[in-house]
C-alpha cells in the first residue's frame, strides 16, 4: 500500500468468544459432535420464546410504521416509557432525551469508546467482556487499562487496586462497571458500587455501567442499578433486550445518560455520540416498538421469574460439581448465565494433554497448541474441545492474567447439562494429572 491504512488500535480488536467457533466447525467437519458453551445466546441453546411475546412482534410486523425510520435517538414513546421506569425509582430523574438507541450494545460500546478523546482512558474490570476491552484498547491504540476482580472474593472488585490505578494514571477519565458481570456471573452489592462511585467523585471521573443482565439476578442476591446511586456524577447505563426477552437477533440496545448537565465536557461528549448516531440515521424500529408492549405485559415478570429460577438451578448444579475438583477456583454464579473457573497458580504446563481418539482431530489440536506464545488456558481449551467436544472460552482472552475458562449455564436439558459439567470436572482432573 502507498500508505499504512491500518488503524493504530486494530491489534486490540479480538473476540475469542466467536473466534473459537471456527475451530469447533473444523471439528464438526471431521465428524465430532460439539457442545457450544461459548456464546451467551439463550435462543441458540433452546430457550423457547413465549407465544404472547411472539404475537406482539407479529402484530407489529403487520403495521407499516414498523418498517419506517425512527427518530435518531429512537422511538419517542419507547424512550419515554423507559425514562418513566427509571424515574419511578425516584433517585435519578431523566427524560426521553437522555436515552439513545443503538443497533445492539455492541454498536453502543463502539460509539461510547470510539468518540472519546484519544488520550482519555476508561478503566475496566479484569476479566472483562471482550467487546468493552477491545473497544477501549482500540480507541487508545494501547492495551486496555484494568482493575482486578478477585476470584478469591466472589469475583468482587479489588477496590484498592482500582483506587491506586486511578490515582497514579491521570489519563483515566472513566470507570467501567459490568453488573451483573460477564464473564464471571458476579453480582456486586450496593456497598461496592458506592465505593466505586466515591472514587469517581474524588477524581472527577464519569461512570459507564453495563447493566444488560440487570434482570437476571438470583440465589438470594441483590444489587442496585447505577441510576439509584450515581448521585450527581456524570454517567452512562447500557441496557438492552438481547438477554431479558431474550432477543439477541434484534440488535436493539440503548444507553441512559445521567447528569450530562453537570459537566460541560461530558455534555459535549454525549452530543458527539448523538451526532454520530445521526450520521447513521437511526436504529432498528420494530424491536423498539415492542419494548413497552412486552415489558408492560402481565406475563413478563412471571416469565423473568421462571428464567431466573432456571439459571439459579443451573448455577447450583454447576457449582456443586466443579467445587469438588482440586486445582481450580470456582465461585457460585449469582447473575447473568456464565461461570468463570480459574486454575490455581502454577497448575498448568505446556506438557499436559487429554486423550483424543480421532487422529485427524488430534493432529489439528496438536497443531493449534504448538503456536508460539499460546496461553496455557487456551491450550487446555483446545484439548478439551478435541477430547470431549465441549467448547468454552479461555479466561485469558477476557483481558486478565488469570488462567481458566468461561462456560455458559444455558443448556436447557438438565440431563445433558449435568453430563457436560461432569465431563468438564473429569477432564480438568485428567488434564492436571497428565
Amino acid at each position: 500500500m502507498r500508505n499504512n491504512i491500518v488503524h493504530i488500535g486494530a491489534q486490540e480488536l479480538t473476540y475469542e468468544i466467536r473466534a473459537i467457533v471456527a475451530i469447533a466447525e473444523k471439528l464438526n467437519r471431521l465428524g465430532m459432535k460439539t457442545n457450544m458453551e461459548n456464546i451467551g445466546d439463550p435462543v441458540a441453546k433452546g430457550e423457547k420464546i413465549p407465544l404472547w411475546m411472539k404475537k406482539i412482534v407479529a402484530d407489529l410486523a403487520m403495521q407499516d410504521c414498523s418498517y419506517a425510520y425512527s427518530a435518531t435517538k429512537g422511538v419517542l414513546e419507547t424512550r419515554q416509557f423507559l425514562a418513566d421506569m427509571t424515574n419511578r425509582r425516584g433517585k435519578t430523574q431523566i427524560t426521553a432525551e437522555d436515552i439513545i438507541f443503538f443497533n445492539g450494545l455492541g454498536d453502543a460500546i463502539q460509539k461510547v469508546y470510539g468518540l472519546l478523546r484519544h488520550e482519555a482512558r476508561v478503566i475496566g474490570p479484569a476479566p472483562t467482556y471482550s467487546t468493552h476491552s477491545s473497544a477501549e484498547g482500540s480507541h487508545a491504540g494501547q492495551k486496555p487499562v484494568t482493575y482486578r476482580l478477585d476470584p478469591d472474593n466472589q469475583w468482587y472488585p479489588d477496590l484498592d487496586d482500582l483506587y491506586l490505578s486511578v490515582k497514579y494514571n491521570p489519563a483515566i477519565s472513566g470507570i467501567l462497571i459490568i453488573n451483573p458481570d460477564n464473564p464471571t456471573g458476579a453480582v456486586f452489592p450496593e456497598r461496592i458500587l458506592r465505593e466505586i462511585i466515591d472514587i469517581a467523585k474524588e477524581f472527577n471521573l464519569f461512570i459507564i455501567a453495563d447493566e444488560i443482565y440487570r434482570n437476571l439476578v438470583y440465589n438470594g442476591q441483590s444489587t442496585k442499578p447505577i441510576s439509584d446511586l450515581i448521585d450527581g456524577i456524570p454517567g452512562i447505563a447500557m441496557r438492552g433486550i438481547s438477554k431479558d426477552f431474550p432477543w439477541p437477533g434484534s440488535r436493539c440496545g440503548w444507553i441512559e445518560v445521567y447528569n450530562a448537565e453537570s459537566n460541560p465536557i461530558f455534555k459535549r461528549y454525549i452530543q458527539s455520540i448523538v451526532d454520530s448516531k445521526m450520521v447513521e440515521v437511526c436504529s432498528t424500529t420494530l424491536p423498539q416498538k415492542a419494548i413497552p408492549l412486552i415489558m408492560s405485559h402481565p406475563e413478563y415478570p412471571v416469565y423473568l421469574d421462571e428464567r431466573r429460577g432456571n439459571y439459579e438451578k443451573a448455577s447450583n448444579l454447576a457449582y456443586d460439581i466443579l467445587k469438588q475438583v482440586p486445582g481450580i477456583k470456582v465461585n457460585r454464579t449469582n447473575g447473568a448465565f456464565y461461570m468463570s473457573v480459574v486454575f490455581e497458580a502454577d497448575r498448568l504446563t505446556h506438557k499436559q494433554t487429554l486423550p483424543i481418539k480421532n487422529p485427524e482431530v488430534r493432529s489439528l489440536v496438536e497443531e493449534l497448541v504448538a503456536q508460539r506464545g499460546i496461553a496455557l488456558d487456551k491450550r487446555f481449551v483446545y484439548y478439551l474441545l478435541g477430547s470431549t467436544g465441549i467448547c468454552v472460552v479461555p479466561i485469558s482472552s477476557f483481558c486478565t492474567p488469570e488462567l481458566g475458562f468461561r462456560v455458559t449455564l444455558l443448556e436447557k436439558n438438565e440431563k445433558e447439562f449435568v453430563r457436560v459439567f461432569n465431563t468438564l470436572a473429569e477432564s480438568i482432573g485428567a488434564y492436571l494429572n497428565s
